[in-house]
């Protein structure tokens, strides 16, 4: 039996309709406003409207008044399905709904709501019933910014209201709190601190890694290489940059070139690779294969480059060039189901152990796409079919797969209750038949092998981005850059400090000696600053004794300690890879 979890259609109604009182609240106060859509997002929803005075701040409660207002009166949200000609009478003088209304398909019902008897917008809905479901809605204006009409920088800027919307207050003022809790964590504001990467206004977009930052990226990737090794993976690199003809014959071109950077190489178009999966396809078909070669697990750390908007980027989390942590299985019909059962217990693993909890999402096939509709089922059957076997919950993301096959998507909460979409498997049976992939079957004939695209991380940038916010910079032992800081308290420790920073370092250990003539409480407070896990405190004490005392995070304070007994904690802290 199918296992599924539908999405909350009841808060995403609840937020539409508070999007239509938002945008009467708009017309109430400023009835010179011309409205263009209002839809329901993540956490709320947004008005964009077309008004020459500017909608500031200090007007916010005012606006929220206004909505509280209309709530409380009980009014009604009510369907009516018009001509497109009344359509465009009643929405005469309004640019933007006239040219929403000339869009509609030919034959396509065109509905209306009304809400009250002054109020009456061009939408498909649904809505509530009457506003009296909205009295207990919490709801909260946050935020103006300017927004092109359509998302066309050639087009009107209009001004984008946007408010929170939940179910209770509480909701809100979880929400809210989160919030507050993320500006601390922002990966943009610890990355500068920790000496982690830097963004240079001579590459916006893309990150440039400091000394710590490349510790905590390459131990990601030997923890990536362990595992792949162990389930039978062997990694490839190819080429930053192809021909203009691969990227055709893979489909990219057609549906993606408006993201690639392009340049003329002996008068051929070449294209810097957006993803890697048209290189891994090259080393497939370099050798041939027979049935038992497969399945062929390819893995690749590709850096790939995507032409991102300047205002998307962030950080770490949204970059112009990025390396994923790519892999390709090729693979006969029958062993479908079982790979993607490998395949979401390596995901799994990978979530397990940094303390990640995660929900799934199988996206459909997407109206831009390419393929058979016989294709297409049974590539989504084949999903499902897993996910099922697997016991796990999973939302259905109707027309949201890739252009070439339905996908998996998972989704992990990090630790303030965020969600980020990292890894994904995609069922791929359109570029084995567009570059002509073989192998030799049992029966000793020619077939068509099936493709499996997956990352796990998603993008080695994106997810130390997550695990910077997750962690608040605070890594655990085996990933953070700096281990173990040695403070003397006074110079006459110094000598025992460097023998124990020798120690620490002939066993592999990530540690340093702050013999700086400073006061030990300023060492201590820049130690914490820097997210070190373990600072040793020595004084004259431990010298005489030959002891150490540490301070762990966590309020962690112990004296008269043994530097053996706490090597071999910590190197055993590092060797399970402990959170």
């Amino acid at each position: 039996m199918e296992k599924k979890i539908e999405k909350d259609e009841k808060l995403f109604t609840m937020r539409h309709s508070l999007a239509h009182v938002l945008a009467k609240a708009l017309m109430s106060l400023h009835p010179k406003t011309k409205l263009t859509i209002g839809p329901a997002i993540e956490d709320g929803f947004y008005y964009d409207i077309d008004l020459d005075e500017s909608i500031l701040p200090e007007e916010f409660p005012v606006i929220e008044k206004k909505m509280r207002e209309i709530i409380n009166k009980g009014e009604k949200f009510e369907r009516k399905v018009v001509s497109r000609e009344e359509a465009a009478k009643l929405f005469e003088g309004n640019e933007y709904k006239e040219e929403l209304i000339r869009e509609l398909p030919e034959g396509e019902e065109i509905s209306l709501y009304y809400l009250g008897d002054d109020f009456v917008d061009l939408c498909r809905g649904p809505h509530v019933g009457s506003t009296r479901e909205l009295q207990n809605a919490a709801f909260k204006i946050h935020a103006v910014n300017g927004a092109y009409w359509r998302g066309n920088e050639n087009n009107k800027m209009l001004q984008r209201v946007y408010a929170y919307g939940f179910k209770t207050k509480a909701d809100l003022a979880q929400h809210v709190a989160m919030l507050e809790e993320a500006k601390k964590r922002d990966n943009r504001k610890l990355g500068k601190e920790l000496e982690l990467f830097m963004i240079s206004p001579e590459g916006p977009g893309f990150p440039f890694y400091l000394p710590n930052g490349m510790i905590v990226r390459n131990l990601l990737i030997d923890y990536w290489r362990d595992l792949h090794t162990k389930a039978g993976y062997k990694e490839i690199s190819t080429p930053i940059m192809l021909s203009q003809h691969l990227w055709q014959t893979s489909g990219h071109w057609d549906h993606y070139k408006n993201n690639m950077y392009t340049t003329k190489i002996d008068d051929t178009l070449f294209a810097i690779k957006p993803m890697n999966c048209p290189g891994g396809i090259l080393v497939y078909k370099n050798s041939p294969h027979s049935y038992r070669d497969l399945p062929l697990r390819v893995g690749e750390l590709g850096l790939v480059h995507r032409h991102e908007k300047s205002g998307e980027l962030g950080g770490l989390l949204r970059v112009r060039c990025f390396t994923q942590d790519d892999a390709h299985i090729f693979m006969t019909p029958a062993q479908i189901k079982g790979e993607i059962k490998n395949v979401v217990k390596l995901i799994d693993e990978v979530y397990s152990l940094f303390g990640f909890k995660y929900n799934v999402e199988l996206s459909t096939r997407p109206e831009n796409s390419m393929g058979s509709d016989e294709d297409w089922e049974m590539a989504t059957d084949a999903l499902r079919s897993a996910l099922d076997e697997l016991n796990l919950d999973y939302v259905v993301n109707e027309g949201d797969g890739a252009f070439y096959g339905p996908k998996i998507d998972f989704h992990l909460t990090d630790a303030i209750g965020r969600t980020w979409q990292c890894g994904t498997i995609q069922l791929d049976f359109q570029l084995p038949q567009r570059f002509e992939l073989e192998y030799t079957g049992e029966d000793g004939a020619k077939h068509r092998p099936i493709m499996i695209h997956r990352v796990v991380y998603g993008s080695i940038e994106r997810f130390m981005g997550i695990l910077i916010e997750h962690f608040a910079g605070a890594f655990p032992v085996w990933l953070a850059p700096e281990q173990v800081r040695i403070l003397p308290i006074t110079d006459r420790a110094n000598e025992y400090g460097s023998k124990i920073l020798a120690q620490l370092q002939s066993v592999g250990l990530r540690a340093s000696l702050d013999d700086r003539n400073e006061k030990v409480g300023y060492k201590i407070r820049e130690a914490a600053t820097m997210k070190i896990p373990y600072q040793i405190i020595i004084g004259d004490e431990e010298v005489a004794n030959q002891t150490i005392s540490i301070r762990g995070r966590g309020n962690e304070n112990k004296s008269g300690l043994k530097l053996a007994d706490f090597v071999e904690r910590i190197l055993q802290e590092v060797k399970t890879r402990k959170i």
